[in-house]
């Protein structure tokens, strides 16, 4: 008897169906769908949307907390200018706005 034959011979053999797991796998990844992807997508929308309707005079809250006023949008560049404190003015891009100030005071989440 040649190795081959003793090494095939000392293996079990599996009859299992393939369903199971597949089955499995498919509720795994529905889950994670619904309860971190969706959500995920949704505030992502939400924040475009409100980045898509900026206006000037706009109270808004920029990536890293910062806190101010729109001034000018310049929809080219894709840059607006906020300002955040009597005579400062800071460019930021129109990504790095996420949320608007008035919201967030109204909430008790701004400090005063």
């Amino acid at each position: 008897m040649s190795m081959f034959h003793l090494l095939a011979a000392q293996q079990p053999q599996q009859q299992g169906s393939i369903w199971p797991m597949l089955i499995m796998m498919v509720a795994i990844f529905a889950i994670m769908w619904l309860f971190m992807i969706r959500p995920q997508q949704q505030k992502q929308k939400k924040i475009r949307e409100f980045q898509n309707a900026l206006q000037e005079g706009s109270k808004v809250v920029v990536s890293g907390g910062i806190y101010g006023t729109v001034k000018r949008i310049d929809t080219s560049a894709n840059i607006i200018e906020v300002e955040v404190a009597k005579g400062t003015v800071i460019r930021v891009d129109r990504n790095y706005v996420f949320a608007d100030a008035t919201s967030q005071m109204q909430n008790g989440q701004a400090a005063s």
